[in-house]
């Protein structure tokens, strides 16, 4: 059983820590520093890594920054975007940053 899953287009990324991080709703806004998490893809749920979380902290979908942007390495406006696509409607997101800790 997996603790996060993510879009299987973001797995190469992931796995070459060329995204650190990731912008959930509240339902996922649990998770604590220094917690490790198993990896699966969103489609079928199979496990392709662990992270390490580093930091949870609420953002707002008007406050994201090129910096969030390169943290998931796109540019901005294909993350605001992509967060349309996942989460309409919604304004209030939480920024949890990650190292890649291990792979599958």
């Amino acid at each position: 059983m997996n603790d996060i899953t993510f879009f299987q287009r973001f797995e190469s990324d992931i796995v070459a820590g060329r995204k650190t991080i990731t912008l959930r709703d509240a339902s996922e806004s649990h998770f604590t520093p220094g917690q490790q998490l198993r990896v699966g893809r969103y489609e079928d749920d199979v496990y392709f890594c662990t992270i390490e979380v580093i930091s949870v902290a609420p953002v707002a979908l008007d406050q994201l920054t090129d910096e969030h942007a390169r943290q998931e390495n796109m540019t901005l406006p294909q993350l605001k975007e992509v967060i349309g696509e996942i989460y309409p409607g919604l304004i209030e997101l939480y920024a949890i940053v990650f190292k890649r800790v291990a792979t599958a």
